[in-house]
């Protein structure tokens, strides 16, 4: 497992991710002053912004995963644990958007290459006590399997 989007695992098999870039940002509002520099003042964090960029090629992979799984959990609008494979967590996201391109198709329209890029929001930082909601996460996605 490369990273885990709440249910949705990133694979080399399946689906794999060749560029991970993460963006923080920080606020400094300015204030003007009569002939002197504005003045800056930290007020906290702003924006984080994970973005994963990948190419599946259908042939390689023999898989027909498609990114519909994370469209449909885009649509919910609920937010969502994203966990690297090395345990790294980063927090509760938002799936903002989801950039998709098919090309060089099967005589059946499959498409042999998938280019994507998935952009993510970090809405919360891990905090140990989120693990209930996502155990209850875990549950209810069994639940629906069984």
């Amino acid at each position: 497992m490369m990273m885990a989007l709440g249910l949705f695992v990133f694979s080399l098999r399946t689906t794999s991710y060749q560029e991970l870039q993460r963006v923080t940002n920080w606020r400094h509002p300015s204030n003007s002053r009569v002939g002197a520099t504005p003045a800056y003042q930290f007020t906290g964090k702003g924006e984080d912004t994970i973005t994963l960029k990948g190419v599946i090629y259908h042939e390689i992979t023999q898989s027909r995963v498609t990114l519909d799984q994370i469209r449909k959990m885009a649509d919910t609008g609920k937010a969502y644990t994203l966990i690297e494979g090395t345990g790294k967590i980063y927090g509760l996201v938002i799936i903002d958007s989801l950039d998709e391109t098919k090309t060089f198709f099967f005589k059946d329209g499959a498409a042999r290459k998938t280019e994507f890029t998935i952009t993510l929001k970090v809405i919360k930082e891990w905090q140990p006590t989120l693990l209930g909601s996502l155990i209850g996460m875990a549950a209810g996605a069994l639940n629906r399997l069984i």
